[in-house]
């Protein structure tokens, strides 16, 4: 297993930084539990496993992070698609409103914001989140000027876990995979980004770490205060100042 040493070199290995690339829910803000709370009341409204409330367990399994058409899917199997989507349209007006009064932001994310804005590097919002909800969470969250472009997975080909979606914030930010990251907190998210080429940073906010590396996480940190994460951006800042001397 690597070291917290040995996973703070990924930075080295795509010098010099280009760009920086974010998921939303749970990556941005600690969504997650909003969505849970959503599921959970309007599944149970309409009788879903016998009026059982689902678990936090199941939600991390079978929902977290993936595309409203693959949960709608996999919920209602034997519902027709206009029927299914109704569903998953109304658990969103629900979310949105419920956003309004419990979104909170992951710790030290405006500090990270305020690192990447310093040194000038390309930056965008990745997501599988309908872009109204993505959209609200930005504003929200005080970063709508922060992001250079905001790609939603159901305007791509294919969504998460998928590479399609970074692939499409690649080449619109002009940016190469070889110089650029990627924030995720979720298994599909991180297949995603690495199926793009990208090592990934898996933030443990909402699913179990062992999970986030087994998808392929290269470094696995609580949130934007970490010492881990700071100690990597602290090496490639002296790495950049280097080059810079060197020049």
């Amino acid at each position: 297993m690597p070291t917290d040493a040995t996973e703070r070199c990924f930075l080295a290995t795509i010098a010099p930084l280009e760009a920086v690339l974010f998921d939303i829910d749970g990556t941005l803000c600690d969504s997650d539990p909003i969505h849970y709370f959503a599921f959970r009341e309007l599944l149970q409204e309409i009788g879903y496993n016998n009026g059982v409330p689902i678990t936090e367990e199941f939600f991390v399994k079978y929902i977290a992070g993936k595309h409203n058409q693959d949960i709608a899917s996999f919920l209602f199997p034997d519902w027709d698609q206009q029927k299914a989507m109704k569903f998953m349209d109304d658990k969103e007006v629900m979310y949105r409103r419920l956003v309004s009064e419990k979104l909170k932001p992951v710790d030290g994310i405006h500090k990270l914001c305020k690192w990447i804005k310093e040194r000038a590097l390309k930056r965008a919002a990745v997501t599988n989140a309908p872009r109204e909800n993505a959209e609200l969470m930005i504003s929200m969250l005080g970063l709508s000027d922060f992001f250079d472009l905001l790609v939603i997975g159901s305007e791509c080909e294919r969504a998460k876990p998928y590479p399609d979606p970074y692939l499409k914030a690649l080449k619109g930010l002009g940016a190469s995979p070889h110089h650029t990251f990627v924030f995720e907190d979720s298994v599909s998210g991180i297949k995603a980004g690495v199926a793009a080429g990208m090592p990934v940073v898996g933030l443990t906010t909402g699913n179990p770490p062992e999970l986030l590396r087994g998808a392929g996480a290269t470094l696995l940190i609580k949130d934007y205060e970490d010492p881990n994460l700071w100690m990597a951006l602290e090496e490639e800042a002296a790495r950049a100042a280097t080059r810079t001397v060197a020049l």
